[in-house]
């Protein structure tokens, strides 16, 4: 089976004029998120006539996006004051790999194949094939911000029928939204390179972290923090599902969750209500919890549209985010029995609603300032399986809205984060793919949960009148049951 594959340095516009070095304070937020790389993958449909095309639109688009995001192109350091920076220097470049699975004997599927399975990463056999290593998900040492780990990293597999191009960045960098904003521009730049026209405005407020940056205090005045989170003992062995919600049955389950006492709820507080209700309901009769006892159930909540003293731009880089924890949030958590049967599906999600409420933009201010005088502030960041076994952590990218970024050469059919470590307690809900607007293409969700009990979910009659089985999108294979 035989593999082209072609690496190029790329730098950004313009570097020859660039400073000899440039750095982009971590921001005191950046620490309190996973200590980890994501690769996001885009599944473009895509005839042989344009990939070379989309090749030489690629490393064009890449050099203008990167002299406009230019904390990614380099490495993160530490600073000699305390903390850490990405460091731009000079000759700094960001590596896009090419990579030709597309030979008329290739044994890998075909871009036909891999949207027939959903576009799961178990549709594409071993990932290291796809992905730039190590950056990989999973928390691990070449991640960890005193390793140098480097920002960015592309590889763009072509396969027959498409492209499969994984885009690899370091948490600190980007969360969802900021990559989501990351890519957008890189698409419009790459469509402006494909069909020579100008190219789009960029306002340099993206870069400006500035609210989110605690100085640093003296060193006396710091304290120790808690120790680095580790993987609870209790976990079993997961695997992430993919199921599918058609719109249809969202507003099925939103009509259902209505309130009774005259607030409101969201479709996303009605299905998050309903999973909860079920994934607790088919766990409890394995890890028999306490029924009086609490679960901890998480959301992230994107701050670009809560930000209002002043607002940011909506496609302002780095983590831009803060969590509502039911451990923290001034809102009184529901019982184990409360959420299995107790409590009706409105009050569950109107408790998801007064969740995500709770966060804003003072709250998330004092907790910066908590955390700015923590010593290490590297061991501070988010690891849901180091919540026991039942804990939900849920993240949100229905507003990345990635199938309409438009290359030039192709629009995405959809993402995935491709994975082969599966971290228990995780939701990822997907925006939908691209479709026509009569369709009932709904949001999909990879939900990671213990492999023990698969069958059950996939088999639940409840479940089953809104949700969709569309496959095992991912298998751990870093541990065996």
């Amino acid at each position: 089976m035989t593999k082209e594959k072609a690496v190029y340095y790329i730098h950004p516009t313009g570097w020859e004029n660039d400073p000899d070095e440039e750095r982009f304070k971590v921001s005191t937020l950046d620490y309190l998120t996973a200590c980890t790389y994501n690769n996001y993958a885009l599944f473009f449909k895509l005839d042989d006539e344009n990939k070379q095309k989309a090749v030489d639109a690629l490393k064009a688009g890449l050099q203008q996006t990167l002299s406009q995001a230019r904390h990614l192109c380099g490495t993160i350091e530490k600073d000699p004051a305390g903390g850490h920076s990405f460091v731009k220097r000079k000759e700094s470049t960001v590596r896009l790999f090419v990579q030709w699975l597309d030979g008329p004997n290739e044994e890998l599927p075909t871009f036909d194949q891999i949207e027939k399975s959903h576009f799961c990463a178990t549709a594409l056999g071993d990932l290291d094939l796809w992905s730039v290593s190590p950056m990989t998900y999973g928390e691990k040492p070449e991640a960890h911000p005193d390793s140098s780990p480097v920002v960015v990293a592309f590889k763009a597999n072509f396969i027959r029928g498409g492209l499969v191009l994984n885009m690899h960045h370091h948490h600190y960098a980007n969360d969802v939204m900021g990559w989501a904003g990351f890519t957008h521009q890189l698409a419009e730049n790459c469509y402006a390179i494909f069909n020579n026209t100008a190219f789009p405005k960029w306002d340099p407020a993206c870069l400006d972290l500035s609210r989110l940056i605690k100085k640093e205090p003296a060193e006396e005045a710091k304290v120790e923090g808690p120790a680095p989170p580790n993987r609870h003992p209790s976990h079993k062995v997961g695997v992430s599902l993919l199921f599918h919600l058609p719109k249809s049955n969202a507003a099925k389950l939103k009509k259902l969750a209505t309130p009774t006492d005259g607030s409101w709820v969201s479709t996303y507080d009605a299905f998050s209500a309903f999973i909860w209700q079920t994934l607790s309901r088919l766990r409890a009769p394995i890890f028999k919890p306490d029924m009086s006892s609490h679960l901890f159930w998480a959301e992230a909540v994107d701050m670009r549209r809560r930000f209002h003293s002043p607002k940011c731009p909506p496609r302002i880089r780095g983590n831009v985010m803060s969590a509502a924890l039911s451990t923290t949030a001034p809102v009184t958590q529901p019982t184990v029995a409360e959420i299995i049967t107790e409590w009706p599906l409105w009050q569950l999600a109107s408790y998801i609603r007064k969740m995500t409420n709770s966060v804003t933009q003072e709250s998330l201010d004092q907790m910066l300032d908590m955390v700015a005088p923590v010593r290490d502030k590297t061991a501070l960041n988010i690891r849901i399986d180091a919540q026991p076994p039942m804990s939900i952590l849920q993240t949100d990218h229905r507003d990345a809205n990635i199938s309409v970024a438009d290359f030039g050469f192709a629009t995405p059919v959809t993402y995935r984060h491709l994975s082969d470590r599966v971290t228990e307690g995780v939701i990822v809900i997907y925006p939908p793919r691209l479709a026509a607007p009569e369709s009932d293409e709904g949001c999909e969700l990879a939900i990671m949960y213990e492999k023990r009990l698969a069958q059950e979910l996939i088999e639940d009659p409840e479940w089953n009148e809104y949700f969709e089985y569309r496959g095992v999108d991912a298998v751990d294979s870093s541990r065996e049951e």
